[in-house]
């Protein structure tokens, strides 16, 4: 049995629900999600209570529980999503390592020859402050998507620790050759 998809996902004032069978569609004040059901799992929503739950009808199949934790933590991150975004930070560190924003782009310096420009998607915020890039948006997916293939561009070393990195990361840093003798 699916302990996460047994847990009931709150639905606070101000998000609401719209359940159909093949998708539900969940609008807030910051906008609206879509996330697709497939066909043996089951939605409920109590609008007295302003929670939802998530079952399937063959408990017992394999396949079909997996999906159900799935399920139920796409629709309580979509929720949380369109009442409060999902937000990402990224650090560049080494000496030149500068960032601006271009319209809907980022522009990018890393130490390579030349500048690398990367389009933010379409349902991402990117802000820049100083040496710090916030990526932050309502579909927590496509936040973490986006913010680790800014960090593929040049991920941080182990010696010197420059590169992309997020803000909460640690670099394990290793000892150069000086430090061997």
């Amino acid at each position: 049995m699916s302990r996460i998809g047994k847990t009931i996902i709150p639905v606070p004032q101000g998000v609401e629900p719209t359940l159909s069978q093949e998708q539900v569609v969940v609008k807030g004040p910051k906008g609206s999600l879509t996330v697709v059901i497939p066909k043996h799992v089951l939605v409920n929503f109590d609008e007295a209570k302003r929670e939802m739950s998530v079952n399937v009808d063959q408990p017992d199949n394999g396949d079909i529980r997996a999906l159900w934790g799935l399920i139920r933590q796409l629709l309580a991150n979509a929720v949380a999503g369109v009442e409060k975004p999902f937000e990402k930070s990224l650090e560049f560190i080494g000496v030149g390592f500068r960032v601006a924003t271009e319209g809907k782009a980022l522009k990018m310096e890393v130490g390579f020859s030349h500048p690398v420009i990367f389009q933010v998607p379409e349902g991402i915020e990117a802000t820049v402050e100083k040496n710090i890039v916030k990526i932050v948006g309502i579909d927590k997916q496509l936040v973490g998507e986006t913010a680790a293939r800014i960090r593929k561009i040049k991920p941080p070393e182990p010696y010197k620790g420059k590169g992309i990195k997020y803000s909460d990361e640690v670099v394990r840093r290793k000892a150069g050759k000086a430090a061997s003798k």
